[in-house]
């Protein structure tokens, strides 16, 4: 059962799976952003929407750690996908 739900793709923007994450845990890597850095877990399209909450779950669960003291990581702008057209706009009536 374990291995099936290695297969498991939980970052479906970078197609990561749940072994990988596992993998990565056991090596020392218990954070989002430690994750995020060797992965590209939360960098996709989706900024982590789809994912994130998986992953820190999987963090607790290894680690041993309440849910609640897991660092949720860092959400930088944008944090929903745009249009690089709304950028260019916004800074062409600025001008």
């Amino acid at each position: 059962m374990a291995d099936k739900q290695n297969d498991i793709v939980v970052c479906r923007c970078e197609e990561v799976t749940l072994g990988e994450i596992r993998e990565w845990i056991a090596k020392g890597y218990d954070s989002f952003e430690e994750l995020k850095r060797v992965l590209r877990v939360g960098m996709g399209p989706c900024q982590g929407r789809g994912c994130r909450e998986i992953i820190l779950r999987e963090i607790s669960k290894m680690t041993g750690t309440p849910y609640a003291e897991v660092p949720q990581g860092v959400v930088r702008p944008p944090v929903k996908p745009i249009k690089i057209g709304t950028i260019y706009n916004s800074l062409s009536s600025k001008e």
